[in-house]
């Protein structure tokens, strides 16, 4: 990999104090196995690869071992199509994402390419980490498929720093046996969540669960719960955004929920849901793959998130992050190969992600109920910014949810302090 050492110098210091907190869990995954599948893309090495041969480096951090195998499927045969570029990748927890990518500045360590969560990503570009690419891939077929949103959460001021990888949202999973066992059904407003989640909280199973982490993790779970009172992102200090965190607080305080919950990822959520230990959780469509293949027989089904006002869910999915630096082409390579129609079509149902390609996306899920059902839930996901500080916003409304639990802050107090930071982040 070669230095970025002046790009490493900025980053480090804007990235220090922004390192997540919470816990993750996982493996390293550090290079790609051979691949004896026929690749459905095509390798552009003719065209664009160095004339050298070239090693990309790509960091990600998905916990999931399907996700893992998946993405090493696909750079195996990239690989396996060309002899000009070499990709390899590496496993960082989420709780220590940005913070490896500060060491790796300051070092001049960088990968060539990141995986990176939408809405950190016009951050990083802000900081003058990614390359701009708006040029580089403007003749590429397909890049006009795709949708608006995702491709959007790539940009800053209109230039554009990386190409959608894959879109989500958040929905209510819930077991359909608890429920039946305690009379009800799947609850479709927060009046009614409160009502199930109670009646199902017996022994050692609590009602429901979410991430709540102190991080972007538990900010994607907490904003369509904030949204679905009509508040919004940037304006919290008020009836609406008050009532969004006491919701959390008297799910807590009822038993319903795990206090638990603000050291739990959503992995963490989901093992405790195929384990029996919770009867309903929020997550996304990128875990049905992990859960059929790990319960079987565990009886489930997934609805939209109940509402108050109205219906909410976070837009959620990754970015490919192409780092500046002297391996641009390189990455580009595989970038094009990873991202073209049919590649994409091979892999993404894998990860359980809809493709932010139209063309992909409408071809996917035509027998599967579930994923339906995120489709569905996709009409009422918002996103999270852009905006180039949203890391600070997301971590304030965060820090706000967690004393809401703990018991730190009251509802009101938490909304107050979090309103002030917010206040101050859009005054600059």
């Amino acid at each position: 990999m070669k230095a970025k050492k002046a790009l490493g110098v900025l980053l480090a210091g804007l990235l220090a104090a922004g390192a997540l907190a919470g816990c993750s869990s996982g493996t390293s995954n550090s290079s790609a196995p051979e691949s004896g599948s026929d690749s459905q893309g095509s390798s552009t090495a003719e065209s664009q690869a160095p004339a050298e041969a070239s090693e990309v480096d790509i960091w990600y951090y998905w916990e999931t071992e399907k996700h893992q195998e998946t993405l090493d499927r696909v750079i195996g045969e990239y690989n396996d199509s060309q002899d000009a570029v070499s990709v390899s990748a590496k496993y960082i927890p989420f709780a220590d994402f940005k913070k490896q990518l500060s060491i790796g500045a300051s070092a001049a360590e960088l990968p060539d390419l990141v995986i990176i969560d939408s809405p950190d990503h016009a951050s990083y570009a802000a900081m003058g980490i990614f390359a701009d690419i708006s040029d580089k891939v403007s003749d590429w077929d397909g890049i006009d498929q795709y949708y608006e949103g995702p491709l959007n959460s790539c940009k800053l001021d209109d230039k554009l720093y990386g190409l959608p990888f894959g879109s989500n949202c958040l929905a209510l999973f819930y077991n359909e046996d608890m429920l039946a066992d305690a009379g009800c059904e799947a609850p479709t407003t927060w009046d009614e969540l409160k009502d199930v989640a109670q009646k199902t909280t017996q022994g050692n199973v609590t009602g429901f669960a979410m991430c709540c982490l102190q991080n972007e993790e538990g900010t994607f779970n907490f904003t369509p719960w904030l949204w679905s009172t009509g508040a919004t992102s940037y304006d919290i200090n008020n009836d609406n955004g008050i009532k969004a965190l006491t919701l959390v607080k008297d799910l807590v305080d009822a038993g319903s929920m795990s206090k638990e919950v603000i050291n739990w990822t959503q992995g963490d959520v989901m093992n405790q849901f195929i384990s029996g230990n919770i009867a309903m959780m929020v997550n996304g469509p990128w875990q049905v793959p992990t859960m059929r293949e790990q319960a079987p027989d565990l009886n489930w089904d997934v609805t939209l998130l109940p509402k108050d006002a109205e219906y909410a869910s976070c837009l959620g999915g990754e970015n490919f992050g192409v780092i500046d630096g002297d391996n641009v082409d390189a990455a580009l390579d595989f970038l094009q190969f990873a991202t073209s129609k049919d590649e994409v079509a091979s892999y993404i149902d894998d990860f359980g992600y809809i493709a932010a390609r139209k063309d992909v996306a409408e071809g996917q899920f035509t027998d599967d109920e579930t994923m339906q059902k995120f489709t569905e839930e996709m009409q009422y996901a918002q996103p999270r910014g852009p905006h180039a500080q949203w890391p600070e916003i997301s971590d304030a409304l965060s820090l706000a949810v967690n004393e809401s639990i703990t018991g730190t802050s009251t509802p009101a107090d938490a909304a107050a302090k979090a309103q002030s930071t917010i206040d101050g982040i859009l005054a600059e």
